[in-house]
């Protein structure tokens, strides 16, 4: 069985006795000790078996096999996560930039907010970041839609008595 099954067995199974806010407490704690460390050392590459690197971060093998389906969108190259055992020896560049946009995208305020980013990113660099996430969201409908033409969202409706209410 590989560690990335372990892992999202753990989750169900924790969530499923403990609760899902008492999953998020306990790996959140873990998670961001792990990015505490990381963000600290600012190593660009990390490398090392799964299981010292999880020793390493002060973490067990399963819930460093989360840390790294999370980090996995915002490296270099994305590890293959369901081959991985706690033995295997992985390596792995970290772009930070793409790491802080992601860690926005997620809304996980507890990582994007710890001072460990000072180090890496200037203010102005993180706000630049979060302006561009920001306008990653915003839709422009080029399409003016009129007060009593049928709403866009197909309902059947005019668009006033409808997405238009407001």
């Amino acid at each position: 069985m590989s560690l990335y099954k372990d892992w999202t067995d753990r989750v169900v199974d924790y969530v499923k006795h403990k609760g899902e806010a008492a999953f998020w407490k306990d790996y959140g704690e873990v998670e961001g000790n792990i990015y505490k460390k990381l963000l600290a050392s600012h190593k660009k590459e990390v490398e090392g078996t799964i299981e010292a690197l999880a020793v390493e971060y002060g973490s067990d093998s399963i819930f460093f096999m989360g840390f790294l389906d999370g980090i996995n969108e915002s490296i270099k190259e994305p590890l293959d996560l369901e081959k991985l055992e706690v033995t295997s020896n992985i390596k792995f560049e970290i772009d930070y930039e793409k790491l802080y946009f992601n860690m926005l995208e997620a809304k996980a305020e507890y990582l994007y907010e710890l001072p460990q980013w000072e180090g890496i990113f200037s203010k102005e660099k993180r706000k630049e970041i979060k302006d561009s996430w920001k306008n990653s969201k915003t839709y422009v409908n080029k399409n003016k839609v009129g007060r009593n033409d049928p709403c866009p969202c197909g309902s059947g409706k005019k668009y006033k008595n409808c997405c238009g209410k407001n």
